[in-house]
């Protein structure tokens, strides 16, 4: 955990200066090279660092490998990276457990999962660099090899660089000083100060550590459910594997993020009190991992709600510390004491409940963003529809359409182009 707290304040930066494609290849040698490790050296104080290099490394390949999906996809289909990509990470977690199983000891399971990231290592070499970092680079030859490929590729490339080249003209006039829409400059930070970006904030940042809670709490005791280990670790996957349908649900950011962060908190609830009254152990697990299929969802809906809330001029500075949020509430987990019994104690079930359930009351202040244009100033958040309590029309709208009811389509904002952000929130 700590490692990926590391590597979530040093990817970001280093995929800018060197590349995606550097950064990526070079953290997948150091993950497989950290795999062997243990294998050769088996001794505490070198297993732990290599865990925080693990960690590191992970977090970085994390990062470049959202970034590149999402600039490498058109448009019209970018939601479907941040559903597909948490989706194999699922069948790595499946695929985990009857490795596991079948490994004698520790060493022989590292090197099991080490040996194919070695043999698969030249296959990260095809992996193209990011077209927007090479535009800002010009490094206009890189571009036209990729674009020399094929006429598909072409035709792909010169899609993504038209919207990479209307980000880069809007660059270039914050870099010389000219106002964007809305009158205000990148660098005044008076936006930060600003009562709407610090309730936003504020409310992002707590959702992002109770999630972070509240799934990593589940995941490090899968086993202290009363269920087989390997088992558990198999359906832990499994149960991650429906947020591939989340792209799916025309439901708005609010509504579902409502929805989820509520299902999660019950669920956990639930299984806590079933816990208490001793009753099967594979009921107690399914409740439990209903909440943490929940949590993932939220995430997966934070992903883009943490980009339309913020304004372009601050926009980076507030996702860095949503992420910093989301890894503190990571580390956290590791805090959390198990019970004399080697169950979940009741005060950490207590904590993974109530802070989704908590979030839901919060999440009622943010505005609806599902459709609109990403706001580029304070003004344009302020003309966000505006926080209301959440009512049935959305989900009547979600009904309408599941019987084939045309939806009622959403006012965009007047006069804002469509933009599209890749900072991961992983």
């Amino acid at each position: 955990m700590m490692g990926l707290l590391l590597g979530s304040l040093v990817g970001g930066a280093l995929s800018d200066w060197y590349g995606k494609r550097p950064v990526l290849l070079v953290c997948v040698c150091v993950h497989a090279v950290c795999g062997l490790v243990p294998v050769i050296l088996p001794q505490p104080f070198v297993f732990l660092t290599v865990r925080c290099l693990t960690g590191i490394s992970c977090c970085c390949i994390n990062i470049c490998a959202f970034s590149l999906a999402v600039e490498w996809t058109l448009p019209a289909a970018r939601l479907w990276p941040p559903a597909v990509l948490p989706f194999c990470f699922s069948l790595g977690t499946m695929g985990g457990a009857p490795l596991a199983w079948i490994s004698p000891s520790w060493t022989h399971l590292h090197l099991t999962l080490a040996l194919p990231q070695l043999v698969c290592l030249p296959l990260f070499f095809s992996i193209p660099e990011s077209p927007h970092w090479l535009l800002l680079q010009k490094r206009t030859e890189v571009l036209e090899r990729y674009r020399g490929n094929s006429p598909a590729d072409k035709h792909c490339l010169d899609l993504l660089l038209d919207s990479a080249r209307s980000d880069l003209q809007t660059a270039a006039e914050v870099e010389t000083g000219a106002p964007v829409s809305g009158g205000h400059t990148p660098n005044d930070f008076t936006h930060l100060r600003h009562p709407t970006i610090l309730l936003r904030l504020f409310v992002m940042s707590y959702l992002s550590a109770a999630s972070a809670l509240t799934y990593f709490g589940i995941c490090m005791n899968i086993g202290s459910f009363g269920v087989g280990v390997y088992t558990g670790q198999f359906f832990s996957g499994l149960s991650e594997a429906p947020c591939l349908l989340v792209p799916l649900v025309r439901l708005g950011r609010r509504p579902i993020s409502v929805l989820s962060l509520f299902l999660s908190g019950a669920a956990c609830f639930v299984s806590l009190l079933l816990s208490r009254y001793h009753c099967p152990p594979v009921l107690v697990m399914s409740l439990a991992l209903l909440g943490k299929l929940c949590i993932l969802a939220t995430m997966f809906i934070f992903n883009l709600y943490s980009i339309e809330l913020f304004p372009t001029v601050v926009r980076q500075r507030c996702i860095s510390m949503v992420n910093l949020s989301f890894r503190l509430g990571c580390l956290a987990t590791t805090l959390v004491p198990p019970s004399p019994s080697g169950a979940i104690s009741l005060a950490a079930m207590i904590v993974y409940s109530s802070g989704p359930i908590l979030g839901c009351s919060l999440c009622l202040l943010l505005p609806e963003t599902s459709g609109l244009p990403l706001p580029d100033s304070l003004d344009d958040c302020h003309k966000q529809p505006k926080s209301h309590p959440l009512n049935m029309g959305a989900l009547w709208r979600w009904w309408k359409q599941l019987h084939g009811q045309p939806p009622t389509k959403e006012r965009p904002l007047p006069d804002k182009d469509d933009k599209h952000s890749t900072t991961p929130f992983i």
